[in-house]
Order: structure tokens, then C-alpha cells, then sequence
């Protein structure tokens, strides 16, 4: 049976590790290496790799640094094998209504044949060949779609950088979109600890169904899709909090001219009163990072509830990797999360439920789908890369194939 290797990761954010310092130097490297470990351990035939805050945070800085990374990851022996690329990296953060910070990367081994890429306007598939790198504006672009979400979705924010992008590929007759999304985070702790769930989960979910609106709608043919990148997905901060403070007693701290909460202390009731937890805007200290690492803390998992909305429209793959945010940014502390939230699987890769029909099954003991997260000792920024290596199965997509008429390209 013929299949076709197929890996998809992301979350790579290499503007954090830019800055002029050992450590960074280190963290990009670190990075690339384990980015270059998946990739010679699963061999893939096409990969697809989506960053969100690219450049990282401090842009403005950055951005400058970004044109190396690439550099380095095109022309790396690592990816020799891989002959046809497409990058599309949004770096016009000069235009407040526009820039989104990120940047999609798809790589095609010399050993595929006939793979090739929608052109939106022209409503065409074109072969692709050679490599090719598209940055600053991604506007006048027409082989993707980008869409940057209104500022109302998220007010708190004076400038949001969140929106999404869009391709559509076609690989012998099975077509496919691919979708690099960034959705909102949590502003404050203790707004988030309020109610159940929290008023920024309602907000993901008006942008998440605000997209698979979108990809779904009249304008072009219906086809299969993946979302993946940082949906900001967070545990029910309210349900956690009271369920590992069970047996605790609650402190509350206000500002003494405003009287607004500021500050929860939840120590436990015996043992003299020991402090389990401090929960600020942008602290949540639990004494006990185990609980989050355990077993890939999926005892956790019952708390991970944003996806449930969306259940008739996405599947994700069991989750067996630990939260993938926030983690320390100290380049000796790969394995550590920091103290400023609670750790949340923030980071995934979804699929329509016609897109799960196209992975090739399992027959034997041979594990051919891997949904797991990269360098988890390796500091990599606050965010952990995760990634989905499957097999499209010989056939995958036939029945349709008239109707995406890959084979009908300019």
C-alpha cells in the first residue's frame, strides 16, 4: 500500500531566542536541533510548520533575526531532501491593522510528485515547484487567505496580534486546507477564576467558529481541513482552582483605594496553614508543579473543556504530552513552567472529521500516527512545539477527486 508521510508542527516562536545573548543563541539552536530530530525520526514527505508570535514578542527588535532563521532552516542539511518550499511569513508589523505575527512553512521531499497549492483568486490549483519566500504583507498574496480579528473580539487588548492564514493544497487527487491560527489568551487570572467557563473562553470560541465559518463557506469548493497552532485553549480556571484547593481556606487581598481584588491566598486548613496557592492577575503559584507533569498531568485533562463546543465540527487525537504553556523561558529550565498561569494544553492540532478519514489506520503493532510535542527538556521559549506525523493512505480522497480537479492547474 502506497502513503503518503505526512507531519505537520508548530508553535516555533525563534524571535525569542534572538536576542544578542549566549542564552539565546543557545535557545535557536536548541530549537532547530530538536526541530531536525522529528524530521530525520519520521521522515516526512511533506511537512508543514506554522509559528505564531514569529519574531516573538519584542517584534519591533527581532524581526531583523527572523531572515536568518529562515536561511538556516532552508538551507540545513537536515532538509537537503526537501526541494519544493513555500514560506509565508507576515512581518509587516508597522501596519496595526493587518499584522497577525505569523508564518507558515511547507516543505515537499524530492520523492513527491505532483503536489500542488490553490490560487484563491484565480480559483486554480498550480503545480509547485522550486522554493519561494513570501514576507512583509501577505495581502496581494492569492495563494493564501489571511484575515487579522476585529479588535472588538478582544478589547482589553489595545493592538491584537491574532488572527489566521490559510492554504489549500491537493496531493494526487486528496485536497486538503491547512489553517495556522492564533487565538486570544487570558488577560487576568482572576477574571478567568470568576465563572465557569471564563468569559476569554466564550471569546475563543466566537473566533474559532468565526474561522471554520469561514473555510466552510460558498466561496470556494468544500474540502477537508487542519487548524493548528496556538489556540490559547486554558483549563476551567475555577474547576482547578477548587478542586486542588479542596481542603483549603480562602484569602482575599483588595487594593486598599479601590477595594478591587487583587490578590487569593488558598492555604490549607491544617499543616500550619501552608500557602497551596497565590493567584494574582499574572501569578498563579501552586505549590506543586508535579501535579501539571505526572503522567503527562492528564489527570488534568478533565479540566480541558474549550473543545467540547466545537465536538460536531473538530477532532483531536488523545493528548499524551503535558501542557505545552507556559514554560520557563530560562534556557536551563526546559522542563519547568513558570509560575504565571496554569499550565494549559494552549497549543493544538485539530481536524475535521473528514480530514480524520484521510489518515491511514493502523493494521499491526507499527504506531504510524504520533501526536506528541518536541524538546521536552529543551527550552524553547514559553511555549512547547507539538506535532502530528501520519500517513495519508493510498487512495485518500479519489471519490472526490472530480470535484477538486487537482489535476487542472496553470
Amino acid at each position: 500500500m502506497w502513503s503518503l508521510r505526512y507531519l505537520q508542527c508548530w508553535r516555533l516562536t525563534p524571535g525569542i531566542a534572538c536576542h544578542l545573548s549566549v542564552r539565546a543563541a543557545c535557545s535557536a539552536l536548541s530549537l532547530l536541533f530538536s526541530l531536525f530530530q522529528v524530521v530525520h525520526a519520521h521522515k516526512p514527505h511533506f511537512m508543514a510548520l506554522h509559528c505564531q508570535e514569529f519574531g516573538g514578542k519584542n517584534y519591533e527588535a527581532s524581526m531583523s533575526h527572523v531572515d536568518k532563521f529562515v536561511k538556516e532552516l532552508l538551507s540545513s542539511d537536515a532538509m537537503k531532501d526537501y526541494n519544493r518550499a513555500r514560506v509565508y511569513l507576515d512581518e509587516n508589523y508597522k501596519s496595526q491593522e493587518h499584522f497577525t505575527a505569523l508564518g507558515s512553512f511547507y516543505f515537499l521531499h524530492e520523492s513527491l510528485k505532483n503536489i500542488y497549492q490553490f490560487d484563491f483568486k484565480a480559483k486554480k490549483y498550480k503545480k509547485v515547484t522550486g522554493k519561494e519566500i513570501y514576507s512583509d504583507t501577505l495581502e496581494s498574496t492569492p495563494m493564501l487567505e489571511k484575515e487579522k480579528f476585529p479588535q472588538d473580539y478582544f478589547p482589553e487588548c489595545k493592538w491584537s496580534r491574532k488572527g489566521f492564514i490559510r492554504t489549500r493544497w491537493c496531493i494526487t487527487d486528496c485536497a486538503f486546507d491547512l489553517v495556522n491560527i492564533h487565538l486570544f489568551h487570558d488577560a487576568s487570572n482572576l477574571i478567568a477564576w470568576e465563572t465557569s467557563p471564563s468569559v476569554y473562553s466564550g471569546i475563543r470560541h466566537k473566533a474559532l467558529g468565526y474561522v471554520l465559518d469561514r473555510i466552510i463557506d460558498q466561496r470556494f469548493e468544500k474540502v477537508s481541513y487542519f487548524v493548528f497552532g496556538d489556540f490559547n485553549f486554558r483549563l476551567d480556571a475555577k474547576a482547578v482552582v477548587e478542586t486542588l484547593c479542596a481542603k483549603a481556606t480562602m484569602q482575599t487581598i483588595r487594593a486598599a483605594d479601590t477595594n478591587e481584588v487583587v490578590k487569593l491566598i488558598f492555604r490549607e486548613s491544617d499543616n500550619d496553614r501552608k500557602v497551596m496557592l497565590q493567584l494574582e492577575k499574572k501569578l498563579f503559584d501552586y505549590f506543586n508543579q508535579d501535579v501539571f507533569r505526572d503522567n503527562n498531568g492528564t489527570a488534568l485533562l478533565e479540566f480541558d473543556r474549550e473543545l467540547s463546543v466545537f465536538k460536531d465540527r473538530l477532532y483531536e487525537l488523545d493528548i499524551s504530552f503535558p501542557p505545552s504553556y507556559p514554560y520557563s523561558e530560562d534556557s536551563s529550565q526546559g522542563r519547568q513552567y513558570m509560575n504565571t498561569r496554569c499550565p494549559a494544553w494552549c497549543d493544538r492540532i485539530l481536524m475535521s472529521h473528514s480530514a480524520k478519514e484521510l489518515i491511514l489506520k493502523s493494521e499491526n503493532d507499527e504506531k504510524i500516527v504520533i501526536y506528541d510535542h518536541i524538546g521536552p527538556n529543551v527550552c524553547m521559549g514559553d511555549h512547547k512545539p507539538v506535532f502530528l506525523s501520519f500517513r495519508i493512505a493510498a487512495g485518500a480522497g479519489k471519490p472526490i477527486a472530480n470535484v477538486h480537479k487537482c489535476c487542472v492547474v496553470q
